[in-house]
């Protein structure tokens, strides 16, 4: 809980403006993003993507932290966004430009993660549910992945508690279909 501290201010201290905090706030939070980040996406490389993507929201939108939640609770906000935008951004190139599979490329399924398949599949409910009902989307990110509490989702999303529980509720519902492959 140690290093939670000096996170915290430096947090705080980047977002009130000052350029070193914000400096060493970024160095120190890598390691962590990197890893967050290849929580969603499967591929080493892409996670590595979506981590400087992150980093440079941080940076950016630093003074939007505003100390109501603990920064790591804002940081994995923006983790979950920006590889969910990495993920959407892959599978238009993919779409646009399909790669063909040499032999000695082709994955062999004893060896693939089901982790890394149950990533891409959470990533890719996500994707069909803000198509279908994206009002459902932000609510279902905050909660089951962010892991915030329900009433500071409530608050982030900005609706009442019970409609956040019934909008959740109907989330789960859509997306449990599509995660047992239905």
């Amino acid at each position: 809980m140690q290093d939670q501290v000096p996170m915290e201010d430096l947090a705080r201290r980047a977002a009130a403006g000052d350029s070193a905090a914000l400096d060493r706030l970024l160095h120190q939070i890598r390691p962590d993003v990197v890893r967050r980040c290849g929580r969603f996406l499967p591929c080493r490389e892409d996670a590595e993507e979506a981590a400087q993507d992150v980093l440079l929201q941080v940076a950016r939108y630093i003074s939007a932290f505003e100390g109501r939640s603990r920064f790591g609770t804002w940081l994995y906000t923006v983790v979950a966004n920006c590889c969910r935008q990495k993920y959407r951004e892959l599978k238009r190139r993919a779409a646009e430009q399909p790669a063909a599979i040499e032999p000695s490329h082709a994955v062999d399924p004893r060896t693939t993660s089901v982790i890394a398949g149950s990533r891409v599949d959470l990533l890719e409910a996500l994707d069909r549910l803000e198509r279908t009902h994206p009002h459902l989307v932000a609510p279902l990110v905050y909660r089951d992945i962010c892991q915030l509490d329900y009433a500071e989702v409530a608050e982030r999303v900005g609706i009442p508690l019970g409609t956040l529980k019934s909008r959740l509720h109907e989330a789960r519902k859509q997306v449990r279909p599509w995660l047992s492959g239905g």
